[in-house]
């Protein structure tokens, strides 16, 4: 059988190298109660942003956070960086919008889909330059989570423009 993405994940010897890999992820069983500090953190950090509240944000977020946009391979790394990246996206869409389409909470953190909406206002990532026009794109957004610290350890970010 020729190696795929899924098969090379789970590897024993990938396992051994990365010691939270995909493996122990897969088999880690869901207690209710953690199932509510998941949910629990997770509205509580999306109130922050919808107020943009960098603060609260950051109360959210281990101390190591790494947030990612995929599809630049842009990375901010500690609460420095997770503050860097709110400042930046909230500067360059001061009235950002999330409209939640799916979302799926696990043992792992969290998974949403969401319709993003707002004025762009400065300049993003490599988007082109901005002339205060209404942007729509579709965004999912993996928000992994720390079983010791109970808290998420950042984002991974993955956005589709119209």
């Amino acid at each position: 059988m020729k190696p795929n993405v899924r098969t090379a994940v789970v590897t024993p010897a990938l396992v051994r190298l990365k010691p939270h890999g995909a493996r122990e992820s897969i088999r880690r069983r869901l207690d209710p109660d953690e199932y509510r500090a998941i949910r629990q953190l997770w509205v509580a950090h999306s109130i922050a942003e919808d107020a943009h509240d960098i603060p609260g944000l950051m109360a959210t977020l281990t101390e190591d956070c790494v947030y990612t946009v995929a599809n630049t391979g842009t990375s901010w790394h500690g609460k420095a960086g997770a503050t860097q990246f709110y400042q930046q996206l909230l500067t360059a869409f001061p009235d950002i919008h999330f409209d939640l389409q799916n979302i799926v909470i696990g043992p792992q953190g969290v998974f949403e889909e969401a319709f993003v909406t707002g004025t762009y206002q400065s300049q993003w990532l490599n988007m082109p330059s901005p002339n205060s026009q209404r942007i729509e794109f579709a965004v999912t957004i993996l928000f992994p989570w720390d079983v010791k610290q109970r808290l998420f350890t950042g984002e991974r970010v993955y956005f589709f423009m119209k």
